[in-house]
């Protein structure tokens, strides 16, 4: 049984700096270039090995590799949220309307000070950390466009965490199997022919068209799918129109979809479909329906989570399990290649993620680092006491 590990103060010290300092400067996805180059400079300054990166935002370094072992890999996001930071915190967003709400920033900053710990120990590891600063998790595919860069070949096992704000500073919360939800988007358009308000007949309404859209969508959840299979169809945006005396030639909707199953995701692409030809027909108009696939679902390794939880106990952190949420994470997207477990730190905030007054607790880093840190320890231990991995 790995000892419980304890971080030197120093480096929870830097780390509080490093966090105010990405706090101050959110950038968003695929712009996060400030954001590289000081992670950059605080590996650098620690003389961990920077490995190339074909992106143009996002870091990947290594530690380890002395001696013969397994290659696993630690994750971060970095990106922030176009929101307008309300906190009152002294180093709130400087930058009007960017906002780091989701805990990216905590992240970060937790795998720098993991990596700083690990580097000291780094002639004695049994294998090899792959250490993963993934841009663009809000948007833009991030996580898909790592693992395109072949930057996980080799790698066996994948870990990281994100930050929960309704548990208490520093609890671990993990759950085996379904973690969050896949994420999709939708784009309807109606095609109708405009006309005044006041002779409807001789037009063709896409008005009332998207209101029978949106009720009879809704009727998807309620009545096709399984109940006992979790999914959500909201529409969260309708454009159409430009006064108050015309009827429009065409109506824009747009929403998400949530699920955890393949099935589940094809039955609701196909039942929205069937609906929007069918109120097209019926009102004489077209209709179209453009399905954008987001991360898929995150589905956590068994093995892995008992490590996580084996450990985390070890440490004396305390561990609860987690409802799934259908929120989305690209971390599935590593788990589409290798197994991996990501799970929830405790910053205790009255706030949740994506709000303007959302804030971390940073006395979660003495809980999370120190995890981190057994983790990769407890990993290579599994494997070396058996001569073979813990996934064989």
């Amino acid at each position: 049984m790995t000892v419980p590990f304890e971080p030197a103060s120093e480096t929870l010290q830097a780390a509080h700096q490093w966090f105010a300092w990405f706090h101050r400067h959110p950038e968003l996805a695929l712009h996060e270039f400030e954001t590289t180059r000081k992670i950059i400079e605080v590996l650098q300054n620690y003389s961990i090995d920077l490995l190339p990166n074909p992106l143009q935002t996002g870091v990947f370094a290594r530690i380890g590799g002395y001696r013969p072992g397994p290659k696993i890999a630690l994750r971060a996001d970095i990106d922030a949220l176009p929101i307008n930071e309300v906190t009152g915190l002294p180093y709130a967003s400087e930058a009007p309307g960017r906002m780091h709400a989701c805990g990216h920033d905590f992240h970060l900053t937790n795998l720098l000070a993991t990596a700083i710990e690990l580097k000291k120990i780094e002639r004695e590891l049994e294998g090899t950390v792959l250490l993963i600063f993934q841009p663009a998790e809000e948007a833009e595919h991030g996580g898909e466009q790592v693992v395109d860069t072949g930057i996980l070949n080799g790698v066996e096992a994948i870990f990281g965490l994100h930050v929960k704000p309704e548990l208490p500073t520093g609890v671990v919360g993990i759950r085996s199997g379904n973690f969050s939800a896949a994420v999709d988007r939708i784009y309807v358009t109606f095609h109708g022919k405009g006309t005044h308000a006041a002779h409807p007949d001789s037009g063709r309404d896409v008005i009332v068209a998207s209101g029978e859209f949106i009720v009879s969508a809704q009727s998807i959840v309620s009545r096709n799918i399984d109940p006992f299979e979790p999914s959500v169809v909201s529409l969260t945006r309708i454009e159409s129109g430009t006064t108050w005396n015309v009827l429009p030639d065409t109506a824009l909707l747009e929403g998400t979809v949530r699920s955890f199953h393949k099935k589940v995701r094809d039955k609701v692409k196909q039942r929205l479909q069937e609906i929007v030809s069918g109120i097209a027909a019926v009102h004489g108009i077209s209709g179209e329906l453009r399905w954008v696939d987001g991360a898929p679902a995150v589905v956590n390794d068994e093995r892995l989570t008992k490590l996580v939880e084996r450990v985390a106990k070890n440490q004396g952190i305390k561990v609860t399990d987690v409802a799934p949420s259908m929120g989305g994470e690209d971390f599935s997207c590593y788990q589409q290649v290798i197994p991996g477990v990501i799970f929830n730190i405790g910053v205790g905030c009255p706030y949740p993620v994506h709000n303007s007054k959302f804030k971390a607790d940073l006395r979660a880093l003495e809980a999370s680092v120190p995890l981190f840190v057994s983790l990769v320890h407890s990993y290579f231990e599994g494997s070396a006491s058996d001569g073979q991995t813990l996934l064989s």
